[in-house]
């Protein structure tokens, strides 16, 4: 699946202040056989945005876990499964992106349900993000490796980026140069819900993710 390239100018790291929080709207109208969750009542379920939205199934792209020497499937999920894109050297949104996660994370082990729901952050700098990078990533971030099933997930090269992520998941992103090397990306924030059999319940856009938001739908999914 090939999806239109999505880059809007909104700063370093930032989202595309006019998407915010549309497309994780939640409705009570509409259905659709593939998912549990009820037709978002903002315009992310319009299908007119580059990135898969609310009732679309997940492309069947792999991206390397370098902790485990795995490949992974965005599509085969087999359980509910937060995705994202990031970079470790972000400054801005990306924190947020991650740390909304991790206290889904959080709250998954304290209520003894990690083993219902995955996480899986992709990154789109696989020049400086590997495993040693995820290691010391999750550890400033106070994430766990070890409770539930977390995987900081790479492409094999920077036009594996380019092809995998802004390819086949709309994820625009742009390198900014940077006169001390630490460069940096425009990009779109984004998390997806996606449901056990690989379809898009939630599309969460903006760069202040709410993780109640995230522990309710998610809890929707697992009843």
């Amino acid at each position: 699946m090939r999806r239109r390239r999505f880059l809007r100018s909104v700063g370093a790291t930032g989202a595309a202040g006019g998407l915010a929080g549309l497309a994780g709207c939640v409705g009570t109208f509409g259905g659709n056989p593939n998912t549990t969750l009820g037709k978002p009542s903002g315009p992310g379920a319009d299908g007119d945005y580059p990135y898969p939205t609310w009732g679309e199934e997940m492309p069947d792209v792999r991206f390397q876990n370098p902790l485990a020497g795995e490949a992974v499937s965005l599509a085969d999920t087999g359980r509910p499964t937060f995705v994202t894109f990031f970079f470790t050297n972000c400054m801005t949104v990306c924190p947020g992106l991650i740390g909304a996660l991790r206290n889904v994370q959080t709250d998954a082990v304290n209520e003894g349900y990690a083993d219902a729901v995955r996480f899986l952050p992709v990154t789109f700098d696989p020049e400086r993000d590997d495993g040693e990078r995820f290691r010391a990533y999750a550890e400033k971030m106070n994430v766990s490796l070890d409770a539930g099933d977390w995987r900081f997930l790479r492409p094999e090269s920077v036009a594996a980026a380019e092809e995998k992520i802004n390819g086949n998941f709309g994820i625009g992103f742009e390198k900014q140069p940077a006169e001390d090397g630490n460069y940096m990306y425009n990009h779109l924030a984004l998390v997806l819900l996606v449901n056990g059999e690989g379809y898009v319940e939630r599309a969460y856009t903006g760069p202040s993710p709410n993780p109640t938001t995230f522990v309710e739908d998610l809890a929707k999914l697992r009843k």
